[in-house]
């Protein structure tokens, strides 16, 4: 099953597909209204984990701008990988992030912190490629 969403002016892209275990956010993330944007997110992450077991997660996110409203909605999605990762599944976070932007790449390490069962790796991206 794959669950797809456009990247919109204020929405990243949406790439979810359970079948490989394979889940990616990319764009920005300031919805004017961040829990109706995220909370089907959440409902279908939340069931997916809930089907599966011993399995191989990856999540890359690849946000270049994320609001506070959007930073606690991706807290609560990072808790449920994370739970997932405590139950047996093994879940590797893909933290895209350009290689000037020190303060994305300190927000990956908090979460990488925060979320000790997320398999983190930061990802720099040059300018240039």
């Amino acid at each position: 099953m794959i669950y797809y969403f456009a990247r919109t002016s204020l929405t990243p892209e949406v790439n979810f597909n359970f079948a490989t275990h394979h889940l990616s956010l990319k764009g920005e993330a300031y919805p004017e209204n961040a829990a109706s944007f995220f909370n089907p997110l959440l409902e279908k992450v939340s069931s997916y984990l809930d089907s599966i077991s011993d399995e191989t997660i990856t999540f890359d996110v690849d946000l270049t701008y994320f609001n506070s409203a959007a930073t606690k909605m991706l807290f609560r999605l990072f808790g449920l990988l994370n739970e997932a990762g405590q139950n047996g599944n093994t879940v590797i976070l893909n933290w895209y992030h350009d290689e000037e932007d020190l303060t994305s790449l300190e927000f990956g390490y908090d979460i990488k912190e925060e979320f000790l069962e997320l398999e983190f790796n930061a990802v720099p991206i040059s300018e240039t490629a």
